[in-house]
């Protein structure tokens, strides 16, 4: 794919609307491989967009992983997005920052930076309604099932009863995310989230790139 840089949010906007798989890359969970070697297999597998989260990592080596993540992310035309940290996407030239219900409320991070996409993390019908009304670009609900993902743990997870009753209330793009499998994809998909966000399914697999381009073809 030709390299491609999107510059509005519109553009952006149309981007994500594309996607199927959502890796989120963390070095914790690599498998202890460099999570930009991960990043790459990812892309190469056909991933459209990444999440890079890092909780711990201080800010000069988190800023150049961005940063190399930045530009391979440009050559496969897809979209980067930083966990928690406006800041550090707006240096890095991101695409977008995803937020958790404890992180900059939404609304100060859209005056900061009103061409990225800003992403919220759901866990309920209110949350939901909120994140749209203060004007998310894109919102995910989970978890779905149980997960060990040190973010969702502890967090009730909804199941697939509660997903297609929240589904309708959704009126922006949305992925869904926690503890999800690819033996999970087909009722997701008929449940009506057709796109699938995924940490370790992805960065501890033996080849990232191959099991993204797995999922995609389950998700198609």
């Amino acid at each position: 794919m030709p390299r491609r840089v999107y510059t509005t949010h519109g553009e952006r906007l149309e981007a994500f609307r594309r996607i199927d798989v959502y890796p989120v890359v963390t070095s914790e969970f690599c498998a202890g491989r460099p999570p930009a070697e991960v990043a790459a297999s990812l892309l190469a597998g056909g991933a459209r967009i990444l999440q890079i989260r890092e909780k711990a990592m201080p800010d000069r080596p988190f800023l150049e992983l961005l940063r190399r993540v930045r530009e391979l992310t440009w050559d496969h035309g897809a979209l980067l997005i930083v966990d928690d940290r406006v800041d550090a996407a707006l240096i890095a030239q991101a695409d977008g920052v995803h937020l958790g219900q404890d992180d900059l409320p939404l609304p100060d991070a859209r005056r900061i930076a009103p061409e990225l996409l800003i992403g919220v993390s759901t866990h309920n019908a209110d949350e939901i309604r909120r994140a749209q009304a203060e004007g998310c670009s894109y919102l995910n609900i989970g978890p779905i099932f149980p997960t060990n993902t040190k973010q969702l743990a502890g967090i009730r997870f909804l199941g697939l009863d509660e997903l297609k009753s929240l589904v309708p209330l959704v009126r922006v793009p949305f992925s869904v995310m926690g503890g999800i499998k690819y033996s999970h994809l087909a009722e997701l998909k008929a449940a009506g989230a057709g796109r699938v966000a995924a940490v370790t399914a992805f960065t501890q697999a033996s080849d990232p790139g191959a099991e993204a381009a797995r999922w995609r073809a389950a998700l198609r």
